[in-house]
């Protein structure tokens, strides 16, 4: 269907000039002479078959039409000035799709990209919510899962290892002096997570079942988190989820044990997306960030710092900072 438009020209020239209400201050923001502009409005008025404008010595009034032909003309020309600009702004390089999960994405992956965009700024990463209770989808260009092996069809790297600690505010860690002190404590527990706790109770030798006092049950590692942060119990967390908040101080291990549970975070994507130059940059960059991760883990344990639930000896309560 052909679109009988009038001379956009005109109906630009008549929209500068029904803002400002003056041909002259129309011509400055076109940037062309007032005999032009009052051509292009002529003419748009001659098309319509009707006054948009009646012209006074002084001044222009719209006429009923011009009025309501202005508002329409200003709202269009504002939407197709909103598109030309998101388009512009459309990153012309490759894109990177990544699925994970949003506590790593938020607690781990998104604080280190400014350094992705510093060796690679022509690549756009894009965050798909993934993880393990959602489908990976086949328009990512790969995903980081916490997994034993490999999904069907997907090329697996192992980032590093998945291991938990438990984490608390200051204040509060200051109230607990050994494992068994949990007794008397909130728990923060993540609903599909359910047996994180015990395996760190085994860890810390701890082989009875432990009923502490209270516990808070939440749907997703993100809330978990934040309720550790809000002074809410201790939470068993992933090292990912909470080294940064170790590192500035905000949370504490009041009793510095590494559990090591089944499986590993994983870097997966598809055989066929191998020679993606954007995934190749992000795979190597990645991997430098999931080196140093472990750097600090084991520089923790060697210090005593944390103690791995594969080493022997007493538990020492030291705070991480």
């Amino acid at each position: 269907m052909v679109r009988r438009l009038p001379s956009l020209n005109g109906l630009r020239a008549f929209e500068v000039t029904g803002r400002h209400g003056s041909f002259t201050a129309a011509a400055r923001e076109l940037n062309v002479t007032q005999t032009a502009v009052s051509r292009l409005v002529r003419l748009l008025e001659d098309r319509l078959g009707f006054p948009l404008f009646r012209r006074h010595a002084n001044a222009l009034e719209l006429t009923a039409q011009g009025q309501a032909l202005l508002s329409g003309l200003t709202d269009a020309f504002d939407s197709i000035a909103r598109l030309t600009e998101s388009v512009t702004a459309m990153r012309g390089g490759p894109v990177l799709t990544v699925g994970v999960g949003p506590t790593l994405a938020v607690t781990w992956l998104i604080p280190r990209l400014a350094s992705f965009y510093r060796s690679h700024p022509d690549v756009e990463v894009r965050m798909a919510t993934g993880g393990a209770t959602r489908p990976v989808r086949d328009d990512w260009t790969c995903t980081i899962r916490r997994d034993t092996d490999a999904l069907p069809g997907y090329i697996a790297e192992s980032l590093f290892p998945s291991t938990v600690v438990p984490v608390c505010t200051p204040k509060l860690a200051s109230t607990l002096r050994s494992p068994d002190d949990l007794r008397n404590a909130t728990l923060i527990v993540v609903s599909h997570m359910p047996n994180e706790w015990p395996h760190w109770f085994a860890a810390a030798g701890l082989r009875s079942p432990v009923h502490p006092a209270g516990e808070m049950s939440f749907e997703s590692n993100v809330m978990a988190m934040q309720a550790a942060l809000d002074e809410v119990g201790v939470a068993i967390a992933q090292i990912p989820y909470v080294s940064d908040a170790l590192a500035a101080g905000r949370l504490v291990a009041p009793f510095p044990i590494v559990a090591h549970t089944v499986g590993g975070w994983l870097l997966e994507y598809r055989a066929i997306r191998k020679e993606d130059p954007a995934l190749l940059a992000f795979r190597d960059w990645l991997h430098q960030e999931a080196d140093r991760a472990r750097q600090v883990e084991n520089m923790l344990i060697k210090q005593g710092s944390i103690r791995s639930s594969r080493d022997g000896g007493p538990v020492r309560r030291t705070r991480m900072s």
